[in-house]
């Protein structure tokens, strides 16, 4: 095992890698480590296992191949795999999101009784953001209401997603420039899968 400071700078990871190291747990460096050398054309981002005809390996030096089977250049190859690297990260986090709404609408049902509305501030500040008002509304039928709105914007399909608003104003005109705010959660992760 290297040295925890060769693989991390952050002082909470060192003591994660050093007792892991201790109690003898294999991290994913050690995994790294044990797999040298790493697959050239993979380590470039230029190997495509997108279709059942390959894997097509372009070559990077100009002495082999200079587009894949379908005609996929090293450009569209490695645009396509971090697209889709990209596209099942914000399939998993998105997630966590749905389970949290989906939480807060059992919670507001009374469903469920090991969570509460513990910040009846954020919630109505939640709301504000849905345009949802809090006048005269119980916790638990605002939740009701937060819940729903929030658990829309993954099916979404036109428009933009109320959170984008939440985004840095200059940061927001210019994805409605480029005409990239996101319509709709689970909308935006199936075109970037089908792109």
């Amino acid at each position: 095992m290297a040295d925890v400071k060769e693989r991390s700078v952050d002082v909470a990871s060192q003591a994660v890698l050093e007792k892991a190291k201790l109690e003898g747990l294999e991290t994913t460096w050690d995994r790294f480590e044990g797999m040298q050398p790493q697959c050239g054309f993979g380590q470039l981002g230029i190997c495509c296992t997108t279709c059942h005809m390959g894997p097509c390996r372009i070559d990077p030096f100009g002495e082999g191949p200079d587009k894949g089977i379908c005609g996929a250049t090293a450009d569209t190859i490695t645009a396509r795999n971090l697209l889709k690297k990209i596209a099942a990260g914000a399939a998993a986090h998105s997630d966590h999101g749905r389970d949290v709404a989906n939480t807060l609408l059992q919670v507001a049902e009374g469903k469920v009784h090991d969570y509460t509305i513990a910040d009846e501030k954020k919630l109505r500040q939640v709301a504000a953001i849905y345009g949802i008002s809090a006048e005269g509304k119980k916790k638990e039928e605002l939740a009701k209401e937060v819940a729903l709105c929030a658990l829309s914007d993954f099916g979404q399909q036109e428009g933009e997603i109320k959170f984008a608003s939440r985004a840095p104003v200059k940061r927001l005109a210019l994805w409605r420039e480029l005409g990239i705010v996101p319509r709709g959660i689970d909308r935006e992760i199936v075109e970037a899968m089908h792109r």
